[in-house]
């Protein structure tokens, strides 16, 4: 039975979107990241620099093990155990967060790269459902519900931090603020809401019956080895997958490296405290949620390619003011511009692949999605760290963003949107 427009599962695919971007708002973007540049690292600058070295880590693996999982998943009918698996292991890991203090730089990376690579990776599996539970005519407006609930999410969860964690002068339950134990404490939040809020995912959103028995393990990595092998040798069948997947790894690495550094970068150059960085992404987080549900009936209507490229010039506009901004509220109005274009630059990019990919391959193509997002994605972090170490500037490495959002505009311009969908329908 077909799941395709079933309210159940659409809304049990959209409450995941809300349950997992609490690990990206607080640990990747707006608490944890900032903790641990100015807290468990020695200064700043390091912090800065060792940070990108574990984003970084986590784009190689996850480019390395998304295509090949994928692929797995689809020939062996493993998607949701491997959903299942990639979660709990995220939950787990960001839980472990709250051991690492002051000066454990180490086991905090190391804690965090395995907790990251997890997290990433239930995108692959979580994103391939996409194409199963949305109609054609409404795929574009489905990813926005989720990245907009994602959003909604991400708020609703910074707002439990701020007020039952971090703003009371005495911490509860104990918690010893001389120590930070009251923001460390931000990551059992987030392994509490992450595990609790996934269930409707795996309760409501039904995996396709088999027609056939499982084969042996054995037989269906050797099987999943060689789909991958086929589907890297008939890529220019599917050649506006391929551009596409192209110009994301490089919009995309400016994404990745304004949600890692962003705060940071408020956090350091601006002096924004904890709390202010806290607010702030409380108020960027309305804003890419309007901005995700408002542009996924824009998708739907003038398509996604164009979408992309609205947001696209958004970006631009938006790192180029807060790289330039002089003070505090300037690069505020700054986060809040590019918080508009953030969501629905992620939602139009997977609803444009969910318009390309030939059915029976959704896993494994949302694979190379997630290959495409982390392919080269050490790259931003890697040289934002590297020309902040050069020249002492924050300002200077946060500038880099806006070579990969050019550069992935102009490779947008050679995908051809009516050709991708009719190689789906003939896929």
């Amino acid at each position: 039975m077909s799941q395709q427009g079933d309210r159940k599962a659409v809304w049990g695919w959209a409450i995941y979107d809300f349950a997992n971007s609490a690990y990206t708002t607080l640990i990747v973007t707006f608490i944890y990241s900032v903790y641990f540049t100015q807290q468990i690292a020695p200064d700043g600058i390091t912090g800065t620099a060792l940070w990108s070295r574990g984003v970084t880590i986590t784009a190689i693996v996850v480019a390395l093990l998304s295509p090949m999982l994928g692929a797995l998943a689809d020939r062996g009918g493993l998607r949701r155990p491997l959903l299942l698996a990639a979660t709990g292991i995220t939950v787990v890991g960001v839980a472990a967060l709250f051991a690492p203090g002051p000066g454990d730089v180490a086991l905090a990376l190391t804690i965090f790269v395995i907790s990251n690579i997890a997290y990433e990776l239930c995108g692959v599996f979580y994103n391939s459902y996409l194409p199963e539970i949305a109609p054609p005519d409404k795929i574009g407006r489905i990813s926005g519900y989720g990245w907009a609930l994602g959003y909604l999410g991400g708020l609703l969860a910074m707002a439990v931090a701020l007020v039952v964690l971090i703003l009371p002068e005495t911490p509860p339950f104990g918690l010893d603020a001389d120590t930070g134990e009251h923001v460390r404490a931000t990551t059992l939040l987030v392994a509490a809401w992450f595990g609790v809020l996934s269930l409707p995912m795996f309760l409501w959103v039904r995996e396709p019956k088999r027609t056939a028995p499982r084969p042996p393990f054995g037989r269906i990595v050797r099987d999943a080895f060689a789909q991958l092998g086929r589907t890297f040798g008939e890529i220019r069948r599917y050649r506006q997958i391929f551009r596409l997947l192209v110009a994301r790894m490089v919009y995309n690495d400016g994404l990745v490296t304004i949600f890692a550094f962003g705060p940071i970068f408020a956090a350091e150059t601006f002096d924004f405290t904890l709390t202010e960085v806290m607010y702030w992404g409380l108020a960027l987080n309305v804003t890419a949620g309007l901005g995700a549900f408002a542009m996924g009936f824009l998708d739907d209507r003038m398509g996604g390619k164009r979408t992309l490229f609205v947001t696209l010039v958004g970006l631009m506009i938006g790192g180029l003011w807060a790289v330039t901004a002089d003070t505090k509220t300037s690069l505020y109005l700054a986060g809040l511009w590019v918080g508009i274009f953030v969501g629905p630059n992620q939602a139009a990019s997977r609803s444009l692949l969910g318009r390309f990919v030939p059915r029976s391959k959704e896993t494994e193509f949302y694979g190379f999605f997630a290959f495409s997002g982390k392919a080269i994605a050490f790259m931003g972090p890697f040289l934002l760290g590297l020309v902040t170490e050069m020249t002492g500037s924050q300002r200077a490495g946060m500038a880099t963003i806006l070579i990969f959002f050019v550069l992935g505009g102009l490779l947008l311009a050679t995908v051809n949107e009516a050709e991708g969908r009719a190689g789906a329908l003939g896929g």
